[in-house]
């Protein structure tokens, strides 16, 4: 079993400023073995960490997270920008067009944009859904999503939706695959995956937001 966060955001995002390089750098420390750089509409940053990571031990997937009309829908696998503001039957089409897998990210969550708080899940070709995303404050959106991925067999997936680099790899997943990109791909589809990990601190996630909005202004 590897062990893989698939959910990380970099300066790319606009909500973000972290570094690859030093994303990187927690990754070896935390001995992740897949990482995929999701940044919020655009595939920038996937590009970078695929050059970074190239002679590593780190296999980075490339992804993008893209604002659907009704939520997020990460892209997983995709190397190309898909356009924001489509349908999220359109968005999900696109990204099977180009190969790769739609997850579902924090799906119930609703202040962060959770798909499912406004669309019909069995109106969607989902591939997977997270269901330990570590940026929650009582849990009871990854238990939802814990119980939808049970009761229809929809494969589950932990991540850390790090915007913040010392973040990264607070939840994970541990996935039964080679260390290759198609193979990934496939042990998802095949619901060869488990959910772990912890939710990142509330005190720490609050430290970093005071830092970086507040404090920012008086540099």
């Amino acid at each position: 079993m590897l062990k893989m966060d698939s959910h990380i955001h970099t300066e790319y995002s606009p909500d973000s400023n972290s570094k690859i390089d030093d994303i990187l750098k927690v990754a070896e420390r935390k001995n992740i073995d897949i990482i995929a750089i999701s940044d919020h509409n655009t595939v920038d940053g996937t590009s970078e960490v695929i050059k970074k990571t190239r002679n590593t031990d780190i296999l980075a997937i490339p992804s993008i997270e893209i604002s659907s009309t009704k939520g997020h829908i990460l892209g997983f696998g995709c190397e190309e920008n898909i356009p924001r503001d489509l349908s999220p039957q359109d968005t999900i089409e696109r990204i099977h067009d180009l190969g790769g897998l739609a997850i579902i990210p924090h799906p119930y969550c609703f202040y962060r944009h959770g798909l499912l708080c406004k669309s019909d899940y069995k109106d969607l070709k989902i591939d997977a859904i997270e269901t330990k995303n570590a940026r929650f404050i009582v849990g009871y959106c990854n238990h939802k999503a814990k119980n939808l991925s049970k009761k229809e067999n929809i494969p589950e997936l932990g991540a850390s939706d790090a915007h913040y680099f010392k973040f990264v790899g607070d939840c994970f997943s541990l996935i039964d695959c080679e260390k290759d990109i198609d193979s990934v791909l496939k042990a998802i589809r095949k619901n060869k995956t488990e959910a772990h990990g912890k939710g990142t601190s509330n005190i720490l996630l609050s430290k970093y937001l005071f830092e970086k909005n507040i404090l920012k202004k008086f540099d």
